[in-house]
């Protein structure tokens, strides 16, 4: 490594991809498993490759140095091979900077996330500087980016296919020209349900979602929640069904309330879409909540951006990825209105929406794996 690459990393504050240790302390079990467990943080954090330099103050940042070992990789990759599932490639390098010898473990961005601590089964990630054990939503999200799963695919325990609306599964297969009867086989191939261990069929998260008459009987968060204060008491209102049901009957219901305020009503529909076709289905906690203000007009949407995306990037990407593209895809066809063509690049469309009406915010909150939009209220 140059010079200048170690200058460049040295300006640097630890983070995510980097961190700065006083020595390589390998003589205790406890101490291999937190250098394990660092390793592994480092590796299932998005982004590419991480580094680890030894020598350095982690606080002050005060260059130390420390002395050369030849044979540390090799005891480093012994113990990743021991305690690490699956095991993470990595590099040691030694380099002289202003006459002290750094060591700088080199982490290679990993195709094979995530890892896990086989000491306890744990995995871990970085949430900036610190290593942290990874959440529910964020384990399944890289094993989905790893297309070790596909959440839409996961089979729904305790359904069963008689909760599959015919009528849709018809349309949808007179759409893209399947003309053959309703079995057992089709829906499997359309990958609307899947056959358990036991022989029985249920659905799958897709195909309950997407086709089912009621969803929110196995997933209760699946739900879209309506909270209207505009007057001086403050109604709810929940709507059940599958996805396209839901909209339908959201859009009538928010048109029927705002008819009589000049609102860009497009541009909060457009908010809604998004978060139908971007949500996290996994995610068992928390519904859809749209919040109806004088001040503001908030849609609270379950699952912050898929890793490696932001806000800046979302806006100006004209092909974004998609948290559930086969479900997107199964609704591109259904949609005789074609409310999902182009969903996901919505972003400027709904800040333009508003260009009159005031400014449009994006947050996402990772640690309550949350994405809000705040819009204008309505006075």
């Amino acid at each position: 490594m140059d010079k200048n690459k170690i200058s460049n990393l040295l300006k640097k504050p630890e983070g995510a991809k980097l961190d700065y240790k006083l020595k390589i302390n390998l003589n205790t079990q406890a101490e291999k498993k937190e250098l394990a467990k660092d390793i592994l943080a480092i590796a299932n954090t998005y982004g590419g490759r991480g580094y680890i330099i030894f020598g350095i103050e982690d606080k002050t940042k005060k260059i130390i140095g420390i002395q050369k070992d030849f044979y540390v990789e090799e005891k480093i990759q012994q113990i990743l091979s021991n305690r690490i599932d699956p095991p993470v490639s990595i590099k040691m390098e030694y380099e002289e900077y202003e006459g002290k010898t750094l060591g700088i473990l080199i982490i290679f961005k990993s195709n094979q996330k995530p890892h896990q601590l086989r000491q306890n089964g744990s995995f871990y990630i970085r949430r900036g500087s610190t290593t942290d054990i990874a959440r529910r939503h964020e384990v399944a999200s890289m094993f989905e980016e790893s297309g070790i799963i596909n959440t839409e695919m996961i089979p729904v325990v305790e359904s069963n296919i008689s909760e599959i609306d015919e009528k849709i599964v018809r349309s949808y297969c007179k759409k893209i020209n399947i003309n053959e009867d309703i079995s057992i086989e089709l829906l499997e191939n359309l990958g609307i349900c899947i056959k358990m261990e036991d022989g029985n069929y249920v659905t799958t998260l897709g195909g309950l979602l997407v086709f089912g008459n009621h969803p929110q009987k196995h997933i209760t968060s699946s739900s879209i929640r309506v909270i209207d204060n505009l007057d001086k008491e403050i109604t709810t209102k929940i709507f059940h069904g599958n996805i396209i049901r839901m909209l339908n009957e959201v859009e009538y219901y928010l048109g029927h309330i705002l008819k009589n305020y000049n609102y860009p009503i497009e541009g909060l529909y457009e908010c809604i879409r998004n978060s139908l076709v971007h949500r996290d289905y996994y995610d068992l906690t928390r519904e859809i909540v749209i919040y109806l203000g004088k001040d503001k007009v908030e849609v609270n949407n379950p699952g912050v951006l898929i890793r490696g995306d932001s806000i800046n990037t979302l806006i100006k990407e004209k092909n974004p990825s998609r948290r559930n593209d086969w479900i997107y895809q199964r609704l591109l066809i259904l949609d005789d209105k074609m409310r999902f063509l182009g969903s996901g690049m919505g972003f400027n469309r709904i800040k333009n929406s508003f260009e009159n009406k005031g400014s449009v915010k994006f947050i996402n909150v990772t640690k309550r794996n949350l994405f809000r939009a705040i819009l204008p209220g309505v006075k």
